[in-house]
């Protein structure tokens, strides 16, 4: 018997309460919700940014909600900015979109590859990032979440773009 490896990260408890409940919200004050994420890549160490969350199991990449009047690219950098302290040097790449269905059956991802940025000081942990910071792209922390890895896959490592998260 296989485990499926998204059930292993799946919150529990009160963070996945609470997790619910934000995607609650988001549901009944947007019918369609709008997600960005940030692939991070700092080209001339092959790192990347990976953030890991206070309510969310796993390392993912920096990200969020698209809010009622804000583009993408403004949503993004303003996740950046709050996740990371990252700032665009240059426009981000839209490099895919992913439907979410683990997320809801009306959740949307667009992914971004962003290599011209700057970082005006570390991320500290705060209320809702518990750590974050650059890996080697062929040293990722354990408990990279699956998503991530097949993202990761897909902008390095030659595979198609999957229509899913």
């Amino acid at each position: 018997m296989t485990t499926d490896p998204e059930s292993t990260l799946r919150q529990t408890g009160w963070p996945g309460l609470r997790a619910r409940l934000f995607h609650l919200y988001f549901v009944l004050r947007r019918p369609m919700t709008l997600g960005v994420r940030g692939l991070i890549h700092e080209t001339a160490s092959n790192s990347l940014f990976l953030i890991r969350h206070t309510y969310v199991p796993g390392w993912q990449l920096p990200g969020g909600g698209v809010e009622i009047g804000e583009t993408m690219a403004e949503a993004l950098t303003r996740e950046l900015a709050e996740e990371g302290n990252i700032t665009l040097t240059a426009p981000p790449v839209l490099r895919s979109m992913h439907f979410n269905r683990r997320a809801s059956r009306r959740d949307h991802v667009g992914l971004y590859l962003i290599e011209k940025f700057s970082q005006t000081a570390p991320k500290l942990p705060d209320r809702e990032i518990a750590e974050a910071g650059f890996f080697p792209l062929d040293r990722l922390p354990q408990g990279t979440t699956p998503a991530t890895l097949r993202r990761i896959a897909e902008v390095f490592g030659g595979k198609p773009p999957s229509p899913y998260w």
